[in-house]
């Protein structure tokens, strides 16, 4: 699955149906920035993706995390955030479990 790369130019109500149109296909969706201005367009649009996603009685959950990027040979560090129906495990954390215990 594709994650959804926002910028700071990047319209929140565009990257929030991005979500929410990922969500209702996956439940499971992957939202990445890099810079302040970039990261604050991001949840703000996981807000407004919360409240489209409301009506299809789907309650989200965010978990944010570090992780390195190579953008044109250069190491950035980006915040990816993990979006995925309350109370049920993503599918690729499900599978890392399953393959640590084998």
């Amino acid at each position: 699955m594709n994650i959804i790369k926002v910028s700071a130019n990047s319209r929140t109500a565009a990257v929030a149906g991005a979500i929410a149109g990922v969500m209702r296909e996956h439940r499971f969706a992957e939202v990445q920035s890099i810079g302040a201005g970039a990261v604050n367009q991001a949840i703000k649009a996981v807000i407004l993706a919360k409240g489209y996603l409301v009506n299809d009685g789907i309650d989200i959950i965010c978990v944010p995390e570090f992780v390195d990027v190579d953008i044109d040979g250069k190491v950035r560090t980006a915040i990816r955030l993990t979006i995925t129906p309350r109370g049920e495990e993503p599918a690729q954390e499900a599978t890392k479990e399953n393959l640590s215990e084998e």
